[in-house]
């Protein structure tokens, strides 16, 4: 397919003056660690369900998952405090939001405080916030309590981005590269966090997608610094942002649809949800590409930082652009240790990307310099950056 010419777009591994650049990386995870193997058991336990043809079912999807552990806010002890959220029908939506309230800011401010110390530079210096979410909803909402519990200067800028599911890390980023480029000196710290507790329902053969929710999501919180013209000597910037688009598929908003209701989120899935991206994705990373300037098309002469949504939409992206097994290996390893996490995962995969990057570099074996930062989230909503490496 030829190789990417990037001549004119910066060949050193140094950052283009004026465009945003990831400076530091962090995360965070509830107490409770879910090991696959044993989750089947301990949910229907849980739900006081003994229907067996759900229990093959789901313990057939916890196979096909590819995930093997996970971390959850919800324990033993919030069940016995809310018994109610196991069981069918009532009316739990305050519940469900003052755990998540609580639970999503206490990780943001953990995940935060981890990227800031990662970043190395004060508190002080961070000029705007981006939070994302789509685990809880208040007025005024989970930014203000982020920056509170961070204690972040009253005049810091922020944005607030709920409800945009598995797409949300990415478009946080991208708000983010915008806020960076458009105010000199700014530095923004992005900020996801998730958690399952708002659609957390016992077994129902009427609500077959649950099951599937069970078997793959996880929760936890991510973190990003980013800004323009790094300091060469307090900041050690890891990737840069040089464009990002977002694009939706007209009439297929029913394929991911959730709605808030008295008994929490209710939530499905198209089956066709792989088969668009599919259908999809290689316009979009065409697009993408050619809307950055780069020449020509090699697929596997670039990184891939993928949204793990599911097996199934990693396999056929694979497929689709012919992509060596390897390319995707970062999104593969996120979606086994942390499970689909939303809008947290894309963090995940950007940490195991440096982390092989770096081990490619010290067997001097290279790695690629130019890549993509994908993810799929509902409207059927593509959310792409052009990125480049430049951790050194």
């Amino acid at each position: 397919m030829g190789s990417i010419d990037a001549t004119e777009l910066g060949s050193e591994k140094k950052p283009n003056p004026g465009k945003a650049t990831i400076l530091a990386i962090g995360k965070a995870f509830p107490q409770q660690l879910v090991m696959q193997e044993y989750l089947v058991d301990g949910y229907f336990k849980t739900t006081n369900c003994d229907d067996p043809e759900l229990k093959q079912k789901l313990t057939r999807l916890c196979k096909t998952t590819t995930v093997k552990t996970r971390y959850v806010v919800m324990s033993e002890e919030i069940l016995n405090k809310y018994p109610e959220l196991a069981t069918e029908g009532g009316s739990t939506v305050k519940q469900r939001l003052d755990i998540c309230n609580d639970a999503v800011t206490e990780m943001a401010v953990e995940a935060s405080r981890a990227c800031i110390e990662n970043w190395g530079r004060s508190i002080s210096d961070i000029t705007h916030l981006v939070y994302v979410s789509s685990s809880e909803a208040r007025l005024p909402g989970g930014d203000l309590y982020l920056a509170k519990g961070l204690g972040l200067s009253p005049e810091t800028h922020r944005v607030l981005l709920y409800f945009v599911g598995c797409s949300g890390g990415v478009a946080g980023l991208r708000v983010a590269k915008d806020i960076a480029e458009n105010n000199p000196g700014s530095r923004v710290l992005l900020a996801t966090s998730e958690t399952t507790i708002i659609g957390f329902k016992p077994p129902s053969a009427d609500r077959p997608y649950d099951l599937v929710g069970v078997a793959l999501f996880g929760d936890g919180a991510g973190a990003m610094i980013v800004g323009s013209d790094p300091d060469p000597v307090r900041e050690k910037p890891l990737f840069e942002l040089h464009t990002a688009i977002q694009n939706f598929l007209p009439d297929t908003e029913k394929t991911i649809d959730g709605k808030l209701t008295e008994q929490g989120i209710n939530f499905t899935l198209s089956r066709e949800l792989p088969q668009i991206i599919e259908d999809n994705v290689e316009s979009f990373c065409k697009k993408l590409i050619g809307k950055a300037g780069l020449a020509h098309k090699d697929y596997n002469q670039m990184f891939w930082a993928v949204h793990p949504g599911g097996p199934a939409i990693l396999n056929r992206m694979e497929k689709r652009l012919n992509l060596s097994p390897e390319k995707l290996s970062p999104s593969r390893r996120a979606l086994m240790d942390y499970g689909n996490a939303s809008s947290n995962s894309i963090v995940y995969v950007l940490e195991y990307m440096l982390e092989e990057s770096r081990k490619a570099r010290n067997m001097n074996e290279g790695g690629n310099e130019w890549g993509l930062i994908l993810a799929f989230g509902p409207g059927v909503t593509f959310e792409g950056i052009v990125a480049r490496n430049i951790d050194v």
